[in-house]
């Protein structure tokens, strides 16, 4: 059962409270990457075996697939996607970035280059569910970025196909290769390149512990987006909330994952208690029910805070992936959020309109790191070159000061090279 308690009854770094397996996660990871970097496919194709229990022939999805997979899709869910696509393109295209120049002093020009990445690889999870959602938000940015090339891995089925909506997903996006392959191997696969599977440029998506802990030890090698955690959502409700409502918003993130957190904040006690009450009723009607139990018993929580004012600085104080403002006039309170990945703004507007069709993305930081971190975005997909033409005369202009600067810092070569062209 959801546990209720009053504001101040636990600390704000255990709202977000997990339990955690007792498993070295990062010395198998390492084992795992040393292994793939030593043996490529070979690798990849045991780990299949050992992890997926299905013996593989190939790693990459053909053509044929491809094409099967997108043509046993009924209708009415391609038309989702294309819907769902279209919202997404509609948002990301508004942060492209332009180049920049600046020739406001005489002789000098200054500016900005914006390139995108040459081939960025997308992590999509299989397991215990599969996210077709997730490719269209994380490839649709890098299309619109204009990536070279953009790949999938994903873990494929008892039956040695990838998930057929996953491969509909990444036709409507534009993806250019899936490979079947999924955990730490298909973070180091693409981190270091296979026989089959290209090396790239930048790894993002969500994953298990596993997963986020292979792209922390690759980091450097390759960009990431982000170390991403179980999901988690935080409902801000005041007293005129509809319970049903709000219980069913908690239980779409419970039934992500046993590790997975949803919280609720209120200033009402009698909106907690009706809660709690419809949080046992709905958890039963779900299929995955055992996910969702275990998620609300271990780490479900209601605050019951004294005014809404203090629930907006108990979001700030977690910096959640979702928050949902449960309001009246939530606009009066987007100024009040300081840290969150994503909000979602009044009574109807639930979380899982962000998951699938609203347009925003989906891929977001957890575990308090929206204090620095932002949602997946085009900005995730391209990197910036600067670059600076002097003229002999504008260098002449400023060269007595990089001199000046330069022997600051005890650099005589620095002064030397600024002043070398001028010299008789």
């Amino acid at each position: 059962m959801i546990r209720i308690m009053k504001y101040g009854e636990v600390a704000n770094s255990e709202i977000f409270a997990r339990v955690v397996p007792e498993v070295d996660v990062a010395a198998i990871v390492s084992d795992i990457i040393a292994d793939v970097r030593a043996r490529g496919d070979a690798a990849l194709l045991d780990y299949c075996e050992k992890f997926d229990k299905v013996k593989l022939s190939s790693l990459e999805v053909s053509a044929e697939e491809f094409d099967a997979a997108f043509d046993a899709m009924e209708p009415e869910f391609i038309d989702v996607l294309n819907t769902a696509a279209a919202n997404i393109r509609q948002f990301h295209e508004k942060q492209v970035r332009s180049n920049f120049i600046i020739t406001e002093r005489a002789g000098v020009v200054m500016g900005q280059k914006v390139s995108p990445l040459d081939r960025v690889g997308l992590y999509v999870p299989g397991g215990t569910a599969a996210y077709p959602s997730t490719v269209l938000m994380d490839a649709i940015p890098a299309k619109i970025a204009g990536c070279g090339e953009i790949v999938i891995t994903t873990p494929p089925g008892k039956d040695g196909k990838v998930n057929p909506a996953i491969l509909a997903a990444a036709k409507v996006a534009g993806v250019d290769r899936v490979f079947k392959v999924g955990g730490a191997q298909a973070v180091a696969a693409l981190a270091y390149g296979t026989e089959t599977v290209p090396c790239v440029d930048k790894i993002v998506g969500p994953g298990n512990a596993f997963v986020a802990e292979a792209k922390k030890q690759v980091f450097g090698r390759v960009a990431i987006d982000m170390i991403a955690g179980p999901s988690e959502i935080l409902i801000v409700a005041d007293g005129k909330s509809n319970p049903v409502h709000v219980a069913a918003d908690l239980l779409s993130q419970a039934e992500h994952d046993k590790l997975a957190s949803a919280v609720l904040v209120t200033d009402s006690m009698d909106l907690a208690q009706a809660v709690q009450a419809e949080v046992e009723r709905q958890v039963r009607l779900l299929p995955r029910v055992e996910i969702a139990s275990a998620s609300i018993d271990n780490n479900g929580k209601i605050i019951v805070a004294d005014d809404l004012d203090a629930a907006i600085d108990i979001a700030n104080a977690l910096a959640p992936e979702h928050l949902e403002l449960c309001v009246d006039n939530p606009f009066d309170y987007l100024d009040k959020v300081k840290h969150a990945g994503s909000i979602f703004m009044g009574r109807n507007c639930p979380e899982a309109l962000g998951d699938y069709l609203a347009g925003p993305n989906h891929t977001l930081p957890t575990g308090g790191t929206a204090r620095f971190y932002s949602p997946l975005s085009v900005d995730d997909f391209v990197k910036k070159s600067q670059y600076t033409y002097f003229t002999r005369e504008a260098l002449g202009a400023v060269s007595d000061k990089i001199a000046r600067f330069a022997r600051k810092e005890g650099l005589e070569g620095h002064a030397r090279s600024a002043l070398s062209r001028f010299e008789k």
